[in-house]
């Protein structure tokens, strides 16, 4: 391998999941919904967050309402 390269001649490309990727926002639950979605995460070893968005992305794709 090259100690050094030359990076001036490379093409960048648009990264093409970029659109897929997660924004990170900051969000106010009470703990008590927290700690549930801890607490199956922790029986099903999934993060809590993954639960969440999982549970968030079922009720867009049912288009649940209030």
């Amino acid at each position: 391998m090259k100690k050094e390269y030359d990076l001036s001649k490379l093409k960048l490309k648009k990264n093409p999941y970029a659109k897929r990727l997660k924004k990170q926002i900051t969000i106010r639950l009470d703990a008590e919904i927290i700690d549930y979605f801890k607490g199956i995460g922790e029986e099903n070893d999934i993060s809590y967050q993954s639960l969440i968005n999982l549970y968030l992305r079922d009720c867009v794709k049912a288009q649940r309402n209030l």
